[in-house]
């Protein structure tokens, strides 16, 4: 057989594309790209601009984002030889979908059409036919602008990098086509129709210094070959490669293609004589772009456009709201019993098995929940000599401090039901993203200030720095704030107890050992601390990296932390047994279960506790939300539906009977609740314009893992003294570290924080950078800081009376948010910061 054969590979990934047999559906946020078929009679009266289209095999049914075109011309007798003939090489091509430019939410739209007027090059008769020749007609006009201010442009050079054959060692043989353009298309059953009248080219070139765009109007459409049969208007598009991911070539060319996408506009543009003109049609389009999602426009029939991203609307509460009585918790629990059932057997009864990621997480929630337990109630023995802050109450004004406890827990219990009989959760729905994400913020600090502070408490006493007056009332915010907790569980508790409640006098015996200043015990501290820190940490990256199998790698991701506290308590036990470590202090001594002498406090101590009690509860019930909505978030995709009112009344049942007993109250707690949910779910990779991010695409909602984490819990009550006084508390310290570095990973105030100090052109491609100005989002995050040192002016303050007034001061975020900032920042650009997408 002499003559040439064809082969044409067309290679498609298993993963679905965004475009299917339906275009553009309008919940997706995708212009519909008008269809110029013959049929209709709207075409007809088009007159010069005639709008032909190709039909493409190429996608058809399940469509296709990226395609790979192999053309080997080969000789049969020559297939089985090593080289090949003169002229044939490989061509590769990949196309994938943009998203449309949304006028109304997007700033840089109307920045990116503001820099174009202000340098309009515009080409309204173009006479030459071939493409080359156009192109570098544009090209021209570029370089010999009056103002135009890059030295190094070179046309020629430009020239090549528009076309595939830059480069090539094949001269005069290679393909000549296009490298990198935008078009309008529409998906049909029967394949893609190209919109043929205009064409976007994009390039970027490392010869610019700003940014460039060009429009040409062709005198008669031109024939450029496939898909571009009727060219009238060509859009060049030149950006230097380093660039702000929202100032990129292809956003500046997303920009004018979605608006040359209505094929009134381009008839429009047909109809102008002068560049004022062009750019008064240029405006006008922006204009109904702009108000396109307030409602529909009768001039813009051709197509439709839908909001990328649609804020829900909430309806102000009223006082209706909160009655009658109860209504929520019936919602709560007609919701949430159905799937109850579910909660115990999904991922262990089926076909979907998750056993192995339940045992990972268990553990990891074991370890995270007992290990802040000891850590706090070692720091706090040590600050508060052995009480905390209701003691030192007491003790000011002589009153048992069994019974005030339970009276401000019995308080505390009752508000709470209160507020959940009434429905006060949906008071919550006012906490917008920025607020919840300030006070999670505070949360890490502080977990961050007790590991400094516990490590410079080793310092002052090993490394010989003269010891101060340290007030006794000095007490982590959490120790008061019931952050410490995070289990519902008694057994979590009563651990807490037997260490927040010991008399300074009895110690440990490895804590009297080590009465003597040694510097080797601070230095070794701080190393095991920032060790502990780095292994967990570097574990729980593992995940992301090429080594190992990937079931291998999620297991040491997941098991992360056991691993490192085990790691360097053996390390610090064993591997530096001459030196002597700081380790916890445990009194046995004291019974968990002895019930407060209710009788014994006067009508004006209950009344003291009740307002205590009260504020507490206010803390209470906003750290409970808090972190149920946190929980709850869109983006981790739970659909077993949530409990708020529910969730609160069992707090309020639970905190009376440990009221009763001196034990320490308890609520959900922060970031133990979302770290479970990430443990607990399955999570991809994504790359968006070169940045990579992590989204969730499902999350096992067991309620196994918690359970038997609090049976490990009650069961370590048997491990002390040995073997949980080996573990030194420079470990516990690198464990707060640790939780605090991961809770802030999607926390969107701390990356705002972090975007002062990166380059523009390394700025993710959020949300809020293609809808917000920069200033006003640097103007937004400056806000929050303020409010979170507000935050931690209060809550971290020495002075437990200022402490009581915390919860008030967390109340205040609302007004703040819905009063004071709307004054500073447009309500627009503060509602795009605190969506979710």
């Amino acid at each position: 057989m002499a003559g040439a054969t064809r082969h044409v590979f067309h290679l498609q990934p298993c993963e679905n594309s965004s475009m299917s047999q339906c275009a553009y559906p309008e919940d997706a946020g995708y212009l519909k790209c008008d269809v110029d078929d013959a049929s209709e009679t709207h075409e007809e009266s088009l007159g010069e601009e005639a709008f032909d289209t190709v039909n493409s095999s190429i996608v058809s049914g399940e469509s296709v984002r990226f395609f790979v075109h192999v053309n080997l011309q080969v000789q049969p007798s020559q297939a089985a030889e090593s080289e090949l003939p003169d002229g044939c090489g490989l061509l590769h091509t990949s196309r994938k979908y943009l998203k449309l430019k949304n006028f109304e939410e997007e700033i840089r739209a109307h920045r990116d059409l503001d820099g174009f007027l202000d340098r309009a090059s515009i080409i309204l008769n173009e006479t030459a036919t071939s493409l080359d020749d156009v192109l570098r007609a544009m090209l021209l006009r570029l370089v010999h602008k009056p103002d135009n201010t890059e030295p190094d442009c070179n046309v020629d050079l430009l020239m090549a990098v528009l076309f595939t054959d830059a480069g090539t060692p094949m001269e005069g043989k290679a393909v000549h086509l296009l490298s990198d353009t935008i078009q309008g298309v529409t998906a049909t059953v029967t394949g893609v129709q190209y919109q043929q009248s205009w064409l976007c080219i994009i390039c970027t070139s490392k010869s610019l210094l700003k940014r460039h765009v060009c429009i040409s109007r062709l005198v008669r459409p031109q024939n450029w070959g496939e898909n571009c049969c009727e060219v009238r208007f060509v859009i060049l598009v030149l950006a230097p490669p380093k660039m702000k991911s929202t100032k990129t070539a292809t956003e500046v060319g997303r920009t004018f293609a979605t608006m040359f996408l209505d094929i009134t506009f381009r008839q429009k543009l047909l109809k102008t004589r002068t560049e004022e003109e062009f750019k008064e049609a240029l405006v006008h389009q922006r204009q109904l772009l702009t108000v396109m999602d307030q409602g529909p426009n009768p001039s813009l029939k051709n197509y439709s456009i839908s909001s990328i991203c649609v804020q829900k609307s909430h309806q102000p509460l009223q006082h209706k709201d909160f009655f009658p009585v109860g209504k929520g918790i019936r919602e709560d629990f007609a919701r949430r019993f159905p799937v109850y059932s579910l909660d115990f057997t999904d991922g262990i009864i089926g076909k979907n098995k998750a056993v192995g990621k339940f045992i990972t997480t268990t553990l990891f929630l074991y370890f995270a929940c007992l290990l802040p337990t000891i850590a706090f109630g070692s720091l706090n023995d040590e600050i508060t000599y052995g009480a905390i802050v209701i003691r030192g109450i007491c003790d000011d004004y002589e009153l048992d401090f069994n019974t005030f406890y339970a009276w401000t827990g019995l308080w505390n219990s009752f508000f709470l039901a209160l507020y959940a009989l009434f429905n006060f959760s949906l008071i919550m729905s006012l906490f917008k993203r920025s607020t919840e994400e300030i006070i999670a913020l505070f949360i890490s600090m502080t977990f961050v200030l007790d590991a400094v502070k516990g490590t410079v408490k080793i310092f002052q006493k090993y490394y010989g720095i003269s010891h101060g007056n340290h007030n006794a009332d000095h007490i982590s915010v959490l120790s008061l704030l019931g952050l410490g907790t995070s289990l519902n569980t008694s057994f979590h508790t009563a651990l807490n107890t037997s260490l927040l409640a010991n008399p300074p006098e009895l110690t440990s015996v490895s804590s009297r050992s080590a009465e003597h200043p040694s510097r080797e015990t601070a230095v070794l501290s701080l190393l095991i601390m920032l060790g502990t820190l780095w292994l967990s940490y570097t574990l729980y990256q593992f995940k992301k990296s090429p080594y190992l199998h990937p079931y291998m790698r999620e297991i040491l991701s997941d098991c992360a932390l056991p691993i490192s506290v085990l790691t360097f308590s053996l390390i610090s036990s064993y591997g530096f047994r001459e030196i002597k470590m700081s380790k916890f202090r445990y009194n046995p001594s004291e019974s968990l279960f002895k019930i407060a002498e209710m009788q014994s406090l006067s009508l004006g101590a209950i009344g003291s506790a009740m307002g205590l009690g009260f504020l507490l509860s206010m803390l209470f019930f906003i750290e409970q939300n808090l972190v149920a909505a946190l929980a709850n978030a869109p983006e981790n995709r739970l659909v077993k539906g949530t409990a708020y009112h529910w969730d609160l009344l069992l707090v309020a049942v639970i905190n009376t009977g440990l009221s009763l007993f001196g034990m320490p109250w308890i609520h959900a707690a922060y970031p133990h609740s979302p770290l479970h949910v990430r443990a607990l779910a399955v999570v991809e990779e994504r790359v968006e314009n070169g940045h990579i991010y992590e989204t969730i695409v499902n999350v096992w909602e067991t309620r196994l893992t918690t359970l038997g984490a609090s049976i490990l819990v009650g069961f370590s009550l048997l491990l002390l003294p040995v073997p949980l006084q080996w573990i030194p508390k420079p470990v516990l310290y690198g464990l707060f570290l640790y939780i605090a570095l991961t809770s802030i990973d999607a926390n969107q105030l701390f990356e705002r924080m972090a975007l002062l100090l990166k380059d523009q052109a390394s700025y993710p491609p959020t949300h809020y950078i293609r809808r917000v100005p920069q200033r006003k989002i640097h103007y937004f995050t400056g806000l929050q800081v303020l409010q979170l040192l507000l935050l931690c002016a209060f809550g971290m303050s020495p002075l437990p009376y200022m402490k009581m007034i915390f919860p008030l001061i967390m109340m205040a975020m609302i007004p703040i948010r819905y009063k004071l900032l709307p004054r500073i920042i447009e309500a627009k650009y503060l509602d795009a910061m605190d969506a979710e997408h």
